[in-house]
């Protein structure tokens, strides 16, 4: 019988691990401060015990890595990478998300409300382990791997197109990975978007592929994409926690969220205001 864990890298960068609903172990966060979990949580100090506190909240409120994981849940941020997905799959401008999910490993989503549950309330999944009830929740045919739960963004990529869906969006962290899937060799109708998150501690050769390769990045508390924004003046939302856009493809799905959520389109005015941004830029 497989172990329940699952390990995931949360606030701060710090990985945490979960085991039979319970928080086992949290390893010192990389960052301090960050202003979103300041304004959501009170979090003024980012620290294991604060971190512990918040998973285990985040395993009572919704069932994150637990069979009671609610798949479909409301927008967390007003613009993050979930809630980009969710309109622009809304307004039809994408046919299917890869993404991941923890109790599920790689799956695809084409629900709005599942894309939005799945992605807006959890960090970085290293790694998980099968929950039966949750790969039922989010329909078996969508799993890459039904009996491990493997993440495998390429694998779940390489599905989606043997399932014939045309405009794909993809969410992933930095890797050469980026570059890889940007150069595959794809049908003319097909579409890929490439979405980036967690670049927290991310390499400036990581980052510089993500602006070369991708369409949207959350800047995190990453140093080398504040850099590489301000070098390309690239357009973006938010100044504590920016959303940039590395491509014109890009720049249109995130617009697309801010007009359905009534707010002002992305700008490209630098130098950014740095006044309340995560601690420290790594």
């Amino acid at each position: 019988m497989i172990k329940d864990k699952h390990v995931i890298e949360a606030i701060g960068r710090a990985k945490v691990t979960i085991e039979n609903g319970k928080v086992t172990k949290v390893e010192q966060p990389e960052i301090d401060y960050c202003p979103i979990f300041n304004k959501y949580h009170k979090m003024e100090k980012i620290t294991p015990e604060a971190i512990k506190k918040n998973i285990q909240y985040r395993i009572d409120d919704f069932g994150m890595c637990t069979p009671q994981r609610k798949v479909r849940l409301d927008d967390m941020l007003s613009v993050g990478i979930s809630e980009i997905l969710k309109t622009n799959k809304e307004l039809g401008n994408i046919d299917v998300v890869v993404g991941a999910c923890d109790g599920v490993g790689t799956l695809l989503m084409d629900d709005p409300e599942i894309i939005q549950g799945v992605g807006g309330r959890v960090s970085a999944l290293v790694s998980t382990t099968p929950i039966p009830e949750v790969i039922e929740n989010v329909g078996i045919e969508n799993v890459l791997d039904p009996k491990t739960a493997s993440l495998d963004p390429i694998a779940g990529l390489k599905m989606a197109l043997d399932k014939g869906y045309k405009k794909i969006a993809i969410t992933i962290l930095p890797s050469p990975l980026i570059k890889q899937i940007r150069e595959m060799n794809l049908p003319d109708d097909v579409t890929i978007y490439i979405l980036v998150a967690h670049t927290t501690s991310a390499t400036e050769d990581e980052i510089k592929d993500v602006f070369e390769y991708a369409d949207i990045v959350s800047g995190c508390a990453s140093e080398y994409v504040r850099k590489y924004a301000q070098k390309n003046k690239a357009y973006y939302y938010g100044d504590k926690v920016s959303m940039y856009a590395t491509s014109e493809a890009g720049h249109k799905l995130l617009d697309n969220r801010l007009r359905k959520t009534g707010k002002d389109l992305s700008i490209n005015a630098y130098p950014q205001n740095d006044e309340d941004i995560p601690n420290p830029l790594l």
